[in-house]
């Protein structure tokens, strides 16, 4: 099987499955089974047995056909898929029931279409494998996405083809990074795009009281929710201030689309700066988010439309990359890492739908299990000040310099991203604590969670579900901050900081704390009872070519123990 410590991208994880399905090809053939008898009887596999002349020709015109497939070759890639489908059906019924269950494991969106669980609680009905026999590989290998839709194939993909994006099917050999294209600023358009009747272009200012209520109403009507339409982000207006009006910010890169008459704004996306180190290269890149369109108008394209304006207004002011992030699949993710959540209040989670109860438990055993202490056990810790804000810059730097591809602060984005002042009028959104050493007045320790909150639908007891994201956060007790350091000192560190964020995040009244797997995260998930969800998130670069990223999960989306190479937490 392929290295899965190795592997951190979808085209990764597909060289993975198709692993999976060499290994079943290169075994001598077995007797078939009909669909009406996997229940009762499963196909086995001989390794390691010689195969006859005649069976070993056929593997090997399977073999081809499957890399084909994988690569981008004639016989079934996803340019041409239309042209092998009856093979790639024959392909999938010659594989038993348990390297079926091998490559949805690989798959957590194909496992949640089809309705089998995850990870490994899995359940192959008869019904799920006679429907997976009917995808195309391509389906099967791809589909990543949170939402349980599979990735489309790649000439589906009209807009994104166009884009200077690394695209499905291309080489995985490691390629020297930098721009796929030099833009030249005669070449940037001065006007926006045309849009369809009855819509105009506006740039929204988010100082205005009205315009920046019109954003909050749009995100919290039509902003993402899960697939069972239950769960809705829920960005507070001061939350919104605090993401989109950051250092550097520009009033051009707040886009939105009114409606001509009724001046109704029913479309949005924003962009902010950063300085964005991918490896050893620092980009001047803009982070672009808040993507929404309203729910009336998702037939009309607008998205791509968006997309290109945005960037039209980034080249403008000479920022030719971007990095964004999204729960689906597009051509091509640099990383994937995995949502994780932390139960505070697991009676109000179960009560709306977001925990379930496992088997042979009952709810005072999960209060139980997820109860924690009234008080923190971090000597020194205390609430962030303004008089830390130079020791925690020097701090986090050092510490995410230890990352692939990470942000490089400013003094002023750590006040803006991390400092909460008291005598604000806005609510708070985000929490910072910091470990002062009393004998040197060093900062050796910090950590920050912010608030988002999601609206609960259709629940009569319950209208919101207050959730913790773990933000930044950097210790001096790991080894190329102290020498003297070990991991596993690191982790049990980390282990002791985000226990008390978790105790602090109860104090605050949150009822669940969420991370991923990026920084150093997978050294503390488990231990501190954080449960693997079904949420993904892909990272992307735009105009910008790299190699894959560890996204701390392996090609079964477990935490994988190598850990991460992503120090960029976005909102």
């Amino acid at each position: 099987m392929a290295d899965e410590s190795k592997i951190d991208d979808p085209a990764t994880r597909q060289e993975a499955a198709a692993e999976v399905i060499k290994e079943a090809k290169e075994a001598p053939p077995t007797a078939q089974v009909d669909d009406e008898d996997e229940d009762e009887a499963e196909d086995t596999v001989a390794t390691g047995s010689p195969a006859s002349g005649a069976a070993a020709k056929k593997k090997k015109s399977k073999r081809k056909r499957i890399k084909n497939a994988l690569t981008g070759g004639s016989s079934g890639s996803s340019e041409a898929s239309g042209s092998s489908q009856s093979d790639i059906s024959k392909l999938m019924n010659g594989l038993s029931k348990d390297q079926l269950t091998e490559l949805v494991k690989m798959n957590p969106g194909l496992a949640q279409q089809l309705g089998v669980g995850t990870g490994g609680d899995l359940t192959m009905t008869k019904e799920a494998t006679a429907a997976m026999k009917k995808m195309s590989l391509e389906e099967i290998m791809s589909g990543l996405a949170s939402s349980g839709k599979n990735v489309k194939d790649m000439g589906q993909y009209k807009f994104w083809a166009t884009q200077p994006v690394p695209k499905f099917g291309e080489s995985s050999e490691k390629i020297v990074e930098g721009p796929f294209k030099i833009i030249e600023p005669e070449q940037v358009p001065k006007d926006p795009g045309p849009l369809v009747d009855g819509f105009e272009w506006v740039t929204m200012d988010l100082l205005q009281d009205g315009e920046l209520e019109e954003v909050f109403q749009l995100l919290s009507g039509h902003y993402v929710e899960d697939d069972e339409a239950m769960f809705r982000f829920n960005y507070s207006k001061s939350f919104l201030k605090w993401a989109l009006l950051s250092p550097g910010w520009t009033k051009d890169w707040h886009v939105g689309v009114r409606a001509s008459a009724s001046r109704k704004l029913v479309a949005f996306i924003s962009a902010i700066p950063v300085a964005l180190r991918v490896r050893k290269k620092v980009l001047k890149a803009s982070e672009v988010n808040f993507l929404c369109i309203h729910k009336k108008l998702r037939a009309k394209r607008l998205a791509p439309v968006l997309i290109k304006e945005i960037t039209r207004r980034c080249y403008r002011l000479g920022t030719w990359q971007a990095i964004y992030t999204g729960g689906v699949v597009l051509p091509k993710p640099v990383s994937t890492c995995r949502y994780f959540h932390r139960s505070i209040d697991w009676q109000k989670l179960y009560e709306v739908g977001f925990s379930p109860l496992p088997p042979n438990s009952k709810p005072q055993y999960q209060v139980r299990k997820y109860a924690l202490p009234d008080h923190t056990a971090t000597k020194n810790l205390r609430a962030m000040e303004e008089k830390d804000i130079d020791g925690v810059l020097e701090l986090l730097k050092s510490y995410l310099a230890r990352f692939e591809m990470a942000p490089i602060f400013t003094r002023d984005e750590v006040e803006h991203w991390l400092l909460y002042k008291k005598d604000s009028t806005d609510e708070q959104v985000i929490w910072s604590y910091v470990v002062e050493d009393p004998a040197t007045n060093k900062i050796t320790d910090f950590f920050s969670f912010y608030c988002l909150e999601s609206s609960v639908i259709n629940n009569s007891a319950h209208k919101l579900v207050r959730a913790a994201y773990l933000f930044y956060y950097a210790t001096t007790a790991c080894p190329s901050l102290t020498p003297s350091s070990t991991r596993t000192d690191l982790s049990k560190r980390l282990n002791e900081l985000v226990n008390d964020a978790l105790i602090l995040a109860k104090k605050y009244k949150f009822d669940v704390f969420n991370a991923l797997t990026l920084l150093d995260n997978n050294l503390f998930l488990e231990q501190q009872k954080f449960g693997a969800g079904d949420g993904q998130l892909h990272y992307y670069l735009y105009n910008y070519n790299a190699n894959p990223i560890a996204g701390g999960v392996n090609a079964r989306n477990q935490i994988d123990e190598s850990g991460s190479g992503i120090g960029v937490v976005m909102l």
